[in-house]
């Protein structure tokens, strides 16, 4: 999974978490399990649609504790990172902070992208799943696994599975396919064992793989 934000908190509780439950914990008794030991948890969001994405940008192919001391950087020189502010910073700002050179042009994209409302928050909670991956998709350094994210965790979408998440396969793996390793898990025969085992968790495909991440990890985050 992306680096945290912070801590997950019940503030945010999706409508649908409640009833979510009980649907799972009476088709999976596996989940049923799961979701009894973390009874006072549930999926959270920082709301914000641009800091949600930066951040996931920011914290790319390195590891929680470095994006979130690089995200501290990139808070201490922008103020606030917002899409305008980032604009007005020098790139060399940026890197500064701990950007990779790559990464500073993602996040100036994503900026752009905002700011001339190619993305906007308010038409992104209109649209399908899929319309909503295609668009973030458009922009730089953003695939279909942090769309999913974003799916997930800020416009708290009930059934996304994200098959790319190694997180899930790896719990998938450790819960029902004991005999897989989780890395043939994302791909061929495995990713359809995936997608044919997680049918039973529709339409609440995204609170079953909340509920799998707390098995490996029982502090939930926010994105």
């Amino acid at each position: 999974m992306a680096p945290a934000l912070r801590a997950g908190s019940t503030a945010m509780r999706p409508p649908f978490w409640t009833q979510a439950k009980r649907r799972l914990s009476t088709a999976d008794p596996v989940l049923a399990a799961i979701i009894r030991r973390h009874p006072r948890i549930a999926l959270g969001s920082r709301g914000d649609a641009f800091q949600t994405l930066a951040r996931s940008i920011v914290g790319q192919q390195i590891s929680v504790k470095a994006a979130a001391a690089v995200w501290t950087r990139v808070r201490g020189a922008c103020g606030e990172v917002s899409p305008q502010r980032v604009l007005r910073r020098r790139a060399a700002t940026l890197r500064a902070c701990g950007l990779s050179e790559r990464k500073v042009e993602y996040l100036r994209d994503l900026a752009a992208h905002f700011t001339d409302r190619r993305i906007d928050q308010a038409r992104l909670r209109r649209l399908s799943d899929e319309q909503v991956i295609e668009q973030l998709t458009d922009i730089r350094g953003i695939g279909r696994w942090t769309a999913e994210m974003f799916l997930i965790f800020n416009l708290q979408r009930p059934d996304v599975l994200p098959l790319d998440d190694l997180g899930l396969v790896k719990a998938v793996g450790r819960h029902y396919l004991p005999e897989h390793e989780p890395a043939s898990l994302l791909r061929g025969e495995g990713r359809q064992q995936v997608v044919d085992l997680a049918s039973r968790w529709v339409p609440y495909r995204s609170v079953a793989t909340w509920y799998l991440w707390r098995s490996l990890d029982p502090i939930p985050v926010d994105y």
